[in-house]
């Protein structure tokens, strides 16, 4: 693997990790996540916590296994359509909350998986 290769890798098990993170956090601390995340009213019960959480940490993993088998090109399309979650999720918490913290980390996220995108189709 080359230094540009190892660095792009590092970015991807930073991702997957930070993914992964988001998840365990909306299984131990749901109301929190979901506040921070810009997500409106408690739902009733905690399923819907409960799904973003297996959602995230699916992700996460599926993100650190592509990097694992190497497929620059899947993992490309990973974030170029994780891009496209980030984007409608700050629209949908526009809607919800309008937090600015929670629409900005939406933003942010969604300008790194367009990055990232294009960094891993470059190895591919």
């Amino acid at each position: 693997m080359t230094r540009s290769d190892r660095i792009v890798a590092g970015c991807v098990v930073f991702a997957g990790i930070t993914l992964t993170v988001i998840g365990v956090r909306f299984w131990l601390w749901p109301e929190a996540a979901a506040k921070f995340f810009g997500v409106g009213a408690r739902p009733v019960g905690t399923e819907l916590y409960s799904v973003v959480a297996l959602r995230d940490v699916w992700l996460g993993a599926m993100a650190l296994g592509l990097l694992v088998m190497r497929d620059w090109k899947a993992l490309a399309l990973w974030f170029g359509l994780g891009a496209v979650v980030c984007f409608a999720d700050a629209v949908l918490v526009v809607g919800a909350t309008g937090r600015a913290q929670s629409v900005t980390f939406h933003v942010v996220s969604g300008v790194a998986c367009v990055v990232l995108a294009a960094m891993c189709w470059a190895r591919r």
